[in-house]
Formats: structure tokens, sequence, C-alpha cells
């Protein structure tokens, strides 16, 4: 099930491509349904809180009318950072699966792991590379196609 939901994700990470923007993808699941997705929208607003998570937790919230997500699961292609991280924990989201990992912003375990810190009031299960190789390679293209732009 996490690839189908994975591949959910990959589709709003290539409809932030189409919007020029770095392309992540966020799905947050309930009881195996969608109730929340989006994509990067950091450029499209101007605006550095547009991150694919946020939205989607945004969106999820909602959909059922709650700020916790007790019984959810998000599916992002890229591995949080912090700020995500953060509102991933507020969220009480307790199952959080990625594609690809972050060396220079990953908040779930690359730099720091704010998703399974004892010492927060909640923490994750994540579960990490599912679809790696496709999230890895949308990313590495997007950056491989920008720089050729400069």
């Amino acid at each position: 099930m996490h690839e189908i939901f994975m591949m959910e994700a990959l589709r709003q990470a290539d409809i932030a491509l189409s919007l020029d923007e770095i392309p992540i993808g966020a799905i947050i699941t309930h009881k195996n349904k969608i109730i929340g997705k989006a994509c990067n929208q950091r450029n499209t607003y101007k605006n550095s809180l547009y991150h694919a998570e946020i939205l989607a937790i945004n969106q999820a919230c909602e959909t059922i009318g709650d700020w916790r997500l007790e019984e959810c699961t998000i599916y992002i292609t890229l591995e949080p950072c912090p700020m995500c991280a953060g509102a991933i924990i507020q969220s009480r989201i307790p199952t959080v699966v990625y594609g690809a990992s972050s060396p220079k912003s990953g908040c779930a375990g690359s730099i720091l792991n704010i998703l399974e810190m004892d010492a927060l009031n909640h923490k994750c299960e994540v579960i990490r590379g599912i679809k790696e190789e496709e999230c890895t390679k949308k990313l590495t293209n997007y950056f491989q196609q920008l720089r050729l732009k400069k």
C-alpha cells in the first residue's frame, strides 16, 4: 500500500514541476483514503511556509474537522525539513513515509531526527526509502535542468 500512495505523492511532485517548483509532493491518508494532498508552492505564492507537507496537513485538517491527525499517514517524496517535521509532530500524525533522503535539511534522520525524539510529546513511526529511486531521480533531474538554465 505504501508504494501506491507514494505514487500519488509523486503525481503531486509532477504538479509542482508543472508550476516550476521544486518537485515535492505530499499525501495524507486516513484509513487508506486520501484526505489531503499538495505539492510544493513556495515560489508560486512567494511564501516560505507553502511546503507540500504544510499544505497537505492544512487540507487534511479541513477534511476531518480537527487538528489532530492521529489515525493518519503522511507520504512525502522528500524527507521533511525542520519546519515540516515540527508540523507533523504538532498534528500528531503517527506514521511518516518518505522516498528520498535530504542530507542537507532532513529531520527524519539525515541531520536531525525530530520525528522520533523521545523528548517530545509525540513520536512518529518513520518508514524510509519508499520509491526512493523515483523520488531522488525527479529531484536530481529538476536541479540539473535548473543549473542548465543559469
